[in-house]
């Protein structure tokens, strides 16, 4: 089966080409690095030809909230007028956990508009809501840190999951019958997300102190208790973060 990955030559998309095509499966990255540029519309046409499956893990070069949002907007309506003159039968898109939850976050609220191109579209779809993944501790950790020596994190509830399990679970609803809706993905455990960077912080042996602190913005939302995890029924990895061999 030919399955496209937009964005496949980046963290979770190059996972899943190499994973898809140990199965037995035709895989094909696309990405403006390959001559296919969502955004313009430059090779859809000829790289979805006898697609069966279009999985969308690509993301916005940029995070300012005009900007996102007219990348994911503007990708997104591209590459379903694609699909749907080439016969796609399932979209796939990976999205955010708690996209629905984050109105102050511009960031969340464009994967918002994402998800609603995509429902709308009328083509046979599949949603995998993830949580944060283990590779992405630094840059969120840095965002958090506004002076150099402080990283300021809200006590909520966090539970982050490895890219390898996410480019499994994507993989395996890509090549399943559509959802027609969503499916959410996040790690095995549980934590406070201040302790959590505490923890992290220490391991790498990084000087800045972690400070617990109620008011601390994400990404520019505001936190609740269980915004950034799942609800019940999430599909759970198995990777520990103490295991994870990008850790330190």
């Amino acid at each position: 089966m030919k399955i496209v990955v937009i964005g496949g030559t980046g963290l979770i998309g190059s996972k899943l080409v190499t994973r898809l095509g140990e199965y037995g499966h035709e895989a094909v990255a696309a990405a403006r690095n390959t001559g296919v540029d969502t955004l313009t519309g430059e090779g859809l046409a000829e790289v979805l030809s006898g697609a069966a499956v279009v999985i969308d893990v690509s993301n916005s070069p940029s995070f300012e909230e005009s900007a996102v949002m007219q990348f994911f907007e503007t990708s997104t309506r591209n590459l379903l007028a694609a699909e749907s003159e080439a016969g796609v039968g399932h979209h796939v898109a990976l999205s955010v956990v708690g996209t629905e939850r984050l109105p102050d976050s511009g960031y969340f609220q464009a994967k918002l508009a994402q998800e609603r191109l995509i429902e709308k579209a009328g083509i046979p779809f599949s949603l995998v809501h993830a949580t944060q993944f283990f590779e992405f501790t630094r840059t969120i950790a840095d965002a958090a840190s506004t002076d150099g020596r402080t990283v300021r994190i809200a006590p909520v509830l966090y539970q982050p999951i490895a890219g390898d399990e996410v480019a499994k679970e994507v993989g395996r609803t890509a090549v399943g019958s559509p959802l027609n809706g969503r499916v959410e993905i996040a790690g095995p455990e549980q934590f406070r997300m201040d302790e959590f960077f505490r923890d992290a912080l220490a391991a790498w042996g990084d000087p800045r102190q972690v400070v617990t602190d109620p008011d601390a913005r994400y990404f520019g939302a505001e936190l609740h208790e269980r915004s950034l995890v799942p609800g019940e029924g999430a599909v759970l990895g198995e990777i520990r973060y103490a295991d994870w061999p990008g850790r330190v």
